[in-house]
């Protein structure tokens, strides 16, 4: 199951993107993806849910109050670097299209209204693009870790490192100990 967060500030929308998501069959190539959709209104929600949550797809809207859709991208991106990213617009800006693929790496433009096909081919493609960056990545460790480049040890780091980035950082105490809260360290 490919899971998928929406940000638009515009309910209808949500609930147009939602309805198109649940009812159009998404695939490409031999792979039919199924979704999971999980929706907010407000990029400041979404990226908390960004925090806490794994998602596969980040679709939002260019426009909204408090945060553009890039920013809002662009933060996510730093969390969640493998996410696929899709931007929705009304308005076809360029400098914004130049924007969103120097700063972000979105995966595709779509504008509004959208055509469902081409909505749901986007998707296809942007998680099919998602599976493969994967699967090289995967790949690309396996054959380090046979030529002795790397470790067992440091496969998996990167691999919890890409998890839950900064679990694979530690902070040592002066007496050797693992400090789990710097803010709490023993000033001897």
């Amino acid at each position: 199951m490919s899971r998928i967060l929406i940000v638009d500030d515009e309910e209808s929308i949500l609930k147009a993107l939602k309805r198109v998501l649940r009812l159009a069959p998404c695939a490409y190539g031999n792979k039919n993806y199924t979704l999971e959709i999980v929706d907010f209104n407000s990029p400041l929600a979404a990226l908390e849910a960004v925090q806490n949550e794994e998602f596969d797809l980040l679709m939002s809207d260019y426009r909204m109050p408090g945060m553009d859709g890039i920013e809002f991208l662009k933060a996510a991106k730093a969390i969640q670097p493998d996410a696929a990213r899709l931007i929705l617009s009304g308005y076809a800006d360029l400098n914004a299209l130049v924007r969103a693929v120097n700063e972000v790496g979105i995966d595709r433009f779509i504008g509004k209204p959208w055509n469902d096909y081409d909505l749901m081919s986007a998707i296809g493609q942007a998680l099919a693009h998602r599976d493969l960056m994967l699967e090289n990545r995967q790949l690309a460790n396996l054959v380090r870790l046979e030529m002795g480049d790397i470790t067992p040890q440091q496969v998996e780091a990167e691999r919890l490192e890409r998890i839950e980035p900064g679990i694979t950082e530690v902070n040592w105490g002066p007496d050797g100990s693992v400090v789990l809260d710097p803010e709490f360290q023993s000033k001897d």
